[in-house]
This record gives C-alpha cells, sequence and structure tokens, in this order.
C-alpha cells in the first residue's frame, strides 16, 4: 500500500464548496495525508525542513488547489520554491524526490471547452501545467495527469457529491496499487480512468 500526501492550497477554503466536498472525502483515509498550507502558514513563513521530511515519508504527491490565473495560489508556488531545494530536489545529490509519483488534483470556474485549442483559453490545462511535468522530471519523478472539476460555478450539489468519490476513487486506487502504470501515465486526465455518466 502506497503512501499518498495531499498538499492542499486554497486562500479561501470556506468559500470553495466543490473543494469542501472533496476534502471530505478523503480525510482521514489510512496512508494518506492531508496537509493544508493556508492554515500551516498563514504569514508565508514555511518551515522548509518539515515540508521536506514529510516528502520523504510519502510516494504519491498531490497537489491540490484551484487553477489561478492558469498556475497556482502564490503559498503553493513559494511552497514549491522554497521546498524543492537544489541538491536535496534536484541536481547532482538531489534524489530525494526520485521515483515519487506527482500530480495535480484542479478546481476551475473554466468549462471543458473553454480549456481548449478553439475555447477562449488557447490551451488545454495539461499543457498549461508543462511547468509542473517538467519539474517532476528535473526531480526524478513521474508526473500523472491531472484531476480536474471543472465549471465549478455551475455544479449541483449531487455533481459536487459525484466529483468528491471520483477523487476518492482515484486516491484510493493510487493508495492501494489498483491503476495499471500504463494507463497512468498515458492518460489525459485521471478522470478518465473513472467510468462515469458524465463528460469533464
Amino acid at each position: 500500500m502506497a503512501s499518498v500526501l495531499i498538499i492542499f492550497a486554497h486562500p479561501v477554503y470556506e468559500k470553495s464548496r466543490v473543494n469542501q466536498y472533496l476534502v471530505k472525502a478523503i480525510k482521514g483515509l489510512k496512508q494518506v495525508t492531508f496537509h493544508d498550507l493556508y492554515e500551516l502558514y498563514p504569514d508565508f513563513d514555511i518551515d522548509i525542513k518539515k515540508e521536506q521530511k514529510l516528502l520523504v515519508k510519502h510516494d504519491i504527491i498531490v497537489l491540490q488547489h484551484p487553477f489561478y490565473w492558469y498556475s497556482m495560489p502564490p503559498l503553493l508556488k513559494q511552497w514549491l520554491d522554497l521546498v524543492l531545494e537544489y541538491g536535496w530536489a534536484y541536481g547532482k545529490e538531489g534524489t530525494q524526490l526520485r521515483n515519487k509519483k506527482l500530480f495535480n488534483a484542479i478546481t476551475t470556474g473554466g468549462t471543458f471547452a473553454a480549456y481548449q485549442k478553439e475555447g477562449h483559453n488557447r490551451y488545454t490545462i495539461p499543457e498549461l501545467l508543462y511547468p509542473l511535468d517538467q519539474t517532476a522530471f528535473l526531480c526524478k519523478m513521474t508526473y500523472y495527469p491531472p484531476f480536474i472539476v471543472h465549471g465549478t460555478h455551475r455544479l449541483s450539489d449531487v455533481e459536487m457529491q459525484q466529483f468528491a468519490q471520483d477523487y476518492l476513487q482515484i486516491i484510493t486506487g493510487l493508495r492501494d496499487g489498483l491503476f495499471r502504470e500504463d494507463d497512468l501515465v498515458s492518460a489525459t486526465y485521471m478522470n478518465n480512468l473513472i467510468d462515469k455518466p458524465y463528460s469533464l
């Protein structure tokens, strides 16, 4: 059984109904650590050594966050900048994250159609996540496709609950080794690994 670390970063979590559903679904699971950056570091004073020790203890790292300006909230970006140090995460002696898995769990108000070449955002979310893909590569990690909840402002409670169950299935499936590695690395979206009656 693999260990999963969910690095959660949402500056206004109390206003995000969909993230509340997602967090409730996975919080407290065996072998799954939920780590809320904005709760721990409201002043942005990150304990680098503590964060590094936490990363070393886990096999799968999930960056769960809203999609802010085609990227991530500022505290998560600072976390990446400070915690993934040269000589620790990458570089000749930086091997602490070697062979670990990384992916994003993203919520966005934009629709699936908006994040297509023909849409007003022009790029897909996987394309906009190339910097994270490259970060994983530099740290000798395997980068998995993202789990995405689109159109969050338009979702009903029933739809949010369904996405939460999908997220639970993804997290427990990764923890328990239920997905084939070839399927994980070849999928465009983590959502595609789950059969469901609605589209992204």
